[in-house]
């Protein structure tokens, strides 16, 4: 007896037969909306070389926090513009600086309603702009790095932080951080490692937000773009350390990367769509060429159907809004 004729299009009719086979869905819980706040500032600053996005004051910072938990976001990442910075990068350890501040502010603002978390490296408050600590031929040192990473997750805990990402790439980074944690009583503190972070050309707008005093590159202790079994070495030795959930970054060009590690480890994985990622879409948007709401759910779609459970990304309140409403 012949087959009957086959029609995959049949599942393909109208959108109630696709959403309802649908492989993959990106659900607003999994989005974590990145957020600069500025030392100083009493007006939130648009950034130039990121259409939409701000650097927050105190006040537009507790106000934009409670927006992207009434959109259903699942988590906030916190980073400090301070007004002056050191050889030492000293403002990230200061329980008064900018990131604790803030953290301590966003916490107030939303409790537990959202996941809060800091990203913890040097490069925001060293003068010389790297992620750690100079040797004085110029170098990044390493272990002495490591000292200033555990007081500043020390720092960011007793803020009241929920989830501390180490993303300096140094060696036994995760190890150093989790030891210090404990000992300083916050073990229910958690640790999302920057595990694969490469030396990318699409870090430029984050630069611009941070207000980076980075001259040369960092390419000592980022990941050469060119390596995929390095990457699975450093989240195998995160994990190992005590991670509790690994980062991929940037997302798009690295989407191998993410589906490797997914099926490498056992703990949740996350990627981050990065500032180039998100301004080449705004850029080509505002010419004209694209969609930009159809672009963005689809890269998101993307990112997702790689294996990475959470997202971190810029657009993560309006996509949040935009899941909410299709689905």
């Amino acid at each position: 007896m012949p087959y009957p004729e086959i029609r995959p299009r049949r599942l393909r009719r109208n959108a109630a037969v696709r959403r309802l086979v649908s492989e993959t869905r990106v659900d607003p819980a999994e989005l974590v909306v990145p957020m600069f706040v500025k030392e100083g500032l009493t007006e939130p600053r648009a950034i130039a070389s990121l259409p939409g996005v701000l650097q927050h004051s105190r006040d537009s910072l507790r106000k934009a926090a409670a927006e992207a938990v009434q959109a259903g976001v699942g988590g906030i990442m916190l980073f400090g513009v301070p007004a002056t910075r050191d050889e030492t990068g000293s403002g990230g350890v200061d329980p008064a600086g900018v990131l604790n501040t803030a953290i301590r502010d966003v916490i107030a603002e939303v409790g537990d309603s959202t996941v809060v978390m800091s990203d913890l490296c040097l490069d925001e408050f060293t003068s010389h702009g790297h992620c750690g600590l100079l040797t004085p031929d110029g170098g990044v040192d390493n272990d002495a790095t490591l000292a200033a990473y555990a007081d500043m997750a020390v720092a960011q805990a007793a803020a009241g932080v929920h989830v501390v990402g180490p993303s300096g790439m140094m060696d036994g980074q995760v190890g150093v951080v989790r030891k210090a944690l404990d000992a300083a009583g916050h073990q229910d503190v958690s640790v999302l490692a920057y595990a694969v972070k490469y030396a990318s050309a699409f870090y430029g707008p984050f630069r611009d937000a941070v207000e980076s005093a980075l001259e040369g590159d960092r390419r000592t202790y980022q990941q050469d773009p060119a390596n995929l079994r390095e990457s699975l070495r450093e989240v195998e030795l995160d994990v190992a350390e005590g991670a509790d959930m690994v980062m991929v970054k940037p997302a798009l060009p690295y989407l191998d990367v993410v589906s490797a590690v997914r099926a490498a480890v056992n703990v949740p994985v996350a990627a981050y769509q990065v500032s180039g990622e998100y301004a080449m879409v705004e850029a080509a948007a505002a010419n004209g060429w694209i969609d930009r709401e159809r672009v963005m759910l689809e890269t998101l779609t993307s990112i997702r159907r790689a294996g990475a459970q959470i997202i971190l990304t810029y657009w993560a309140v309006e996509a949040a809004q935009l899941l909410r409403e299709r689905y």
